[in-house]
């Protein structure tokens, strides 16, 4: 880490800790965004830096949008997952943000959907699995009493249906 933004790091440390939880609410998120800034910093992509403060906020601003875009984008997910669970036709849904861009909520609807057919051709028993233990949140223990299988077999179902899922989204 250079010499001067260190310094500068140290010196603004509790002032973007400060702004942080300002932006976040939460200050585990805080320490944990601040961590990510030393960590980004440490690692020396930056060039010449003129005003090193300024620098430090701006990577701060930079981090919490990306917390931000990716919580938006897991809950739309999360939604989807909610929706599929639910039954509901995911060709006809609403889009989740009506003030997101329009690529992303296409993106986010395409991922959707792609998500959705890799779980419907999933093997029955590993389908039964997952939907019990992600979309509907019970726990290994829970799955097996449901399904009448021992622990073992819900975490070898589970593993297939990670498996094929992993296969099936990457080749697309």
């Amino acid at each position: 880490m250079e010499g001067g933004l260190e310094t500068v790091y140290h010196s603004c440390r509790a002032e973007l800790l400060r702004f942080l939880l300002a932006r976040t609410g939460s200050a585990a998120e805080a320490e944990d965004i601040l961590q990510d800034i030393w960590l980004r910093v440490g690692q020396g992509r930056s060039g010449p830096v003129a005003n090193g403060r300024a620098y430090l906020y701006r990577v701060a601003q930079n981090l919490v949008l990306d917390r931000l875009r990716e919580a938006r984008r897991r809950a739309v997910r999360e939604q989807g997952w909610m929706e599929m669970a639910a039954g509901v036709d995911l060709r006809h849904a609403d889009p989740a943000d009506p003030n997101a861009d329009a690529l992303a909520q296409m993106t986010e609807r395409e991922e959707v959907a792609r998500l959705a057919s890799a779980i419907a051709n999933l093997p029955a028993g590993a389908r039964r699995a997952f939907q019990l233990h992600k979309l509907e949140g019970l726990s290994h223990d829970e799955v097996a009493q449901r399904l009448g299988i021992s622990r073992s077999g819900v975490e070898k179902h589970m593993a297939v249906a990670m498996k094929y899922l992993r296969r099936a989204l990457s080749e697309d």
